[in-house]
């Protein structure tokens, strides 16, 4: 559901979006510079094979992206939407929870650059992305 005022909208901005709460993230850390978080495997996220499907990850680095991102913009009046995505698939996870750490590369006036890790519960790297982040001024909600 759209919001429809700026302090709701800026609010909604620094917490999980309903889609990274439905995928079961759980946020450890987050500020301007990082964001930490994991979520627990659960059959619901994988593939026929019970491996952890690709998108999950790609979900998950772009939700955390965002979501620091956010933390940078939202005081300014501006919002962070995903722009690009580039996952890299290295390891497979099929049991425990895959850990996001994200962190700004480049933080400019209309775009933002994240380098996202995520890895298994032993610290292997299992896939990297890279998320670019519009920053574009607030707008009210469309109904």
């Amino acid at each position: 559901m759209p919001v429809s005022d700026s302090e709701t909208t800026r609010e909604a901005l620094l917490t999980l979006s309903p889609f990274d709460r439905h995928l079961g993230v759980e946020l450890l850390h987050c500020d301007a510079q990082l964001v930490t978080a994991r979520v627990s495997v659960k059959p619901e996220l994988t593939q026929p094979i019970g491996i952890v499907h690709g998108g999950v990850y790609a979900a998950i680095a772009e939700g955390v992206a965002s979501l620091g991102a956010n933390h940078g913009v939202a005081a300014d009046g501006m919002l962070a939407l995903g722009q690009s995505n580039n996952c890299a698939f290295l390891r497979p996870v099929a049991n425990g929870a895959v850990h996001a750490r994200a962190h700004v590369r480049h933080r400019g006036g209309t775009t933002q650059v994240w380098d996202v890790e995520l890895t298994d519960d032993d610290g292997r790297l299992c896939a990297t992305s890279r998320v670019t982040i519009a920053v574009r001024p607030q707008r009210p909600a469309v109904r």
